[in-house]
């Protein structure tokens, strides 16, 4: 069984259910013991991403609104009211720790759209370098029943995604997965850990119990599915008691969704297998012996351009031969490549007329093959 100090990078998802009493009343006793748990995970070189659940139960509560016979108008004003009392909570105690908040609020395409999950995912970087607790939600205020996720452990599993997280947590109001619902059958038996998303385990999923939750057990078995396939193992425990994290840690009951592989292997793969690759980049010795290094393509180290393509595309990556040596995602059009051909990251700015990244594939978003491809 492994422990969070297995992982790096962590994203952990916070129901309502946990939150907010059944009167959408913000639980602050069991909140300021969480945000301890995040403290201490990031005093000890962890990096935290936090997907929070209680803005609309904690808005409908201010406003006098019944969640139950709410329209979405309703839900999107307590989503406004209720999100800035969320985050104000979250910053006044996570700065009792020294650490700084940062609020997000994503719609799906943000995860969606290629561009802008590169801009998203390069905020993140950002934010987790200086050890800042992203707090993510969904946009409620904006968003409705065609463009949503539909529930927070949905986003939590492209969260993780999104950033490459080693594990993903979900804090639920049971401690895992059962082989029935434990609240109704007596024989039902829990299961420690799981290798393989099938339909035996799909059948095992309950659905929601609480009044201010969107999502049960089901939810969050295919939100680890999401999550398992980037190659982010996935962790269903309970988040009932204080100190949920130090708890996990400490090695209480949950269960885990084993990924097969990590997430950069899981990314690799699939640059590897992408089908249709709109462009390419003719790259010369230097550049090519810098990526089998580990390093980034900086533009100096690409002789040509062919294609078209955006940013965010996949473009191939060869050799002067013709022989394509890996892929990788353009941080610039096809266009802008070709006025950056062969030039020092330095003179970027001063080529395309405004400052962007000084690398035209990042490491992080390529893959270099062992066996070069005719």
């Amino acid at each position: 069984m492994p422990t969070l100090s297995d992982y790096r990078r962590l994203v952990v998802k916070v129901g309502s259910s946990l939150l907010v009493d059944e009167q959408g009343r913000l639980n602050r006793t069991w909140l300021e013991s969480l945000v301890s748990d995040l403290a201490s995970l990031v005093r000890s070189g962890h990096q935290v991403v936090v997907v929070s659940s209680g803005a609309i139960a904690i808005g409908c509560e201010t406003l006098g609104i019944s969640k139950a016979r709410a329209r979405l108008d309703d839900l999107q004003a307590s989503a406004a009211v209720g999100q800035i009392q969320l985050m104000h909570t979250y910053q006044a105690i996570l700065g009792e720790h020294g650490l700084a908040a940062a609020q997000v609020l994503m719609t799906p395409d943000d995860t969606e759209n290629r561009r802008r999950f590169l801009n998203a995912r390069r905020t993140f970087g950002k934010l987790l370098e200086r050890s800042v607790v992203p707090i993510v939600n969904e946009n409620d205020t904006v968003a409705t029943t065609e463009i949503r996720y539909g529930d927070n452990d949905r986003l939590a599993a492209r969260i993780a995604q999104l950033v490459m997280a080693d594990a993903l947590v979900l804090l639920s109001d049971v401690d895992g997965l059962y082989t029935a619902d434990p609240r109704s059958s007596e024989g039902s038996e829990h299961v420690p850990d799981v290798t393989s998303i099938n339909d035996a385990v799909l059948a095992m999923a309950g659905e929601a119990g609480t009044g201010f939750g969107t999502g049960g057990m089901r939810t969050k078995v295919m939100a680890a599915r999401i999550a398992t396939h980037a190659g982010c193992s996935t962790i269903i425990a309970s988040g009932t008691i204080e100190n949920p994290l130090r708890s996990l840690a400490d090695g209480a009951r949950c269960t885990v969704f084993h990924a097969s592989g990590t997430p950069a292997i899981a990314r690799k793969q699939w640059l590897a297998g992408v089908l249709e690759v709109p462009g390419e980049l003719r790259l010369d010795d230097g550049a090519i012996s810098a990526l089998r290094d580990g390093g980034s393509l900086l533009p100096v180290g690409v002789t040509s351009v062919a294609g078209e393509f955006g940013r965010g595309d996949v473009v191939a990556l060869k050799n002067a031969g013709g022989v394509e040596i890996g892929r990788g995602l353009a941080e610039y059009t096809s266009e802008e490549v070709s006025q950056l051909l062969g030039c020092q990251s330095a003179q970027i700015e001063a080529r395309l007329g405004y400052r962007g990244r000084s690398v035209l594939v990042h490491r992080d978003e390529l893959v270099v093959f062992e066996n070069e491809r005719n």
